[in-house]
């Protein structure tokens, strides 16, 4: 079973970000996506990685919410991490307009520069989308018009509707990567959306340490604890848990090139 989505390597861990390595390996987790989010985590990741390379890949980008004035000099960084390091992805980039909007055209941009890379690399790119779907869709259509197409994408820890799955569908196919928040009990939108969304377009992802599924629900999340979404819309769908494992390992290694 593959963690698309998870920051095993962040704070919340310490030093205890190999032993949450150690328990996903034990509970069945094959492989791990450690997506970067802003300078600081690069150093952690990047040591994570190189500790267990063959059980996890990388991604680099800046997030939203992490834009400063000094934005310009930490695209360059991500870029030149690119790169160096063997990447499997652009991310996490996008859009974030929860708390604060004042960075709305900043985000814009930078989310812009993300894409292009890229597309320059040939590399899948991982969206954060939150409260700006419109803004995320509307860049999306911008780096369209240029021409050179869309990379692929991977709408990360989706918790949409239906509805938003078919204004996504309007603009480009993404790849929707489902985590914990399917297991919450006011989580009846995504549940619904499932059917709409489609199996062959589901990845599967903790987001780690974030958004733990039940039953570990107010916890630490950890990679460990990916089979609990797995089981969860096996039940929503009507499939087995292997047969679910089975068809989101197969998008995940076709979206981010991974090894079998």
């Amino acid at each position: 079973m593959i963690d698309t989505h998870t920051h095993l390597y962040s704070r919340q861990y310490g030093e205890d970000a190999a032993g949450a390595v150690e328990r996903a390996l034990a509970a069945g987790i094959t492989h791990i996506v450690l997506p970067n989010t802003d300078h600081d985590s690069i150093g952690p990741l990047l040591e994570l990685h190189r500790r267990y390379p063959k059980c996890t890949s990388i991604a680099m980008g800046l997030h939203p919410t992490d834009i400063t004035d000094a934005w310009p000099e930490d695209l360059a960084e991500v870029e030149q991490q690119l790169d160096t390091d063997k990447c499997v992805a652009v991310g996490e980039v996008g859009m974030d307009l929860y708390h604060d909007r004042s960075r709305r055209e900043e985000q814009r941009e930078v989310f812009a520069r993300q894409l292009r890379m890229a597309i320059d690399r040939g590399l899948p790119v991982i969206i954060h989308c939150r409260e700006a779907l419109e803004d995320t869709l509307d860049v999306l259509r911008s780096i369209e018009a240029e021409g050179r197409g869309l990379p692929p994408l991977v709408f990360h820890s989706f918790t949409g509707s239906a509805d938003d799955v078919r204004r996504i569908r309007e603009v480009c196919d993404p790849m929707f990567g489902i985590n914990g928040v399917v297991t919450f009990k006011n989580s009846v939108p995504l549940q619904e959306a499932l059917s709409e969304i489609g199996l062959d377009r589901i990845v599967l992802e903790t987001d780690s340490p974030y958004l733990a599924p039940v039953p570990y629900r107010g916890k630490r999340n950890e990679s460990a604890y990916l089979p609990e979404v797995c089981r969860k819309i096996a039940q929503l769908t009507g499939k087995t848990p292997a047969q679910i494992e089975a068809v989101t390992d197969a998008n995940a290694r076709r979206l981010f090139d991974l090894p079998t």
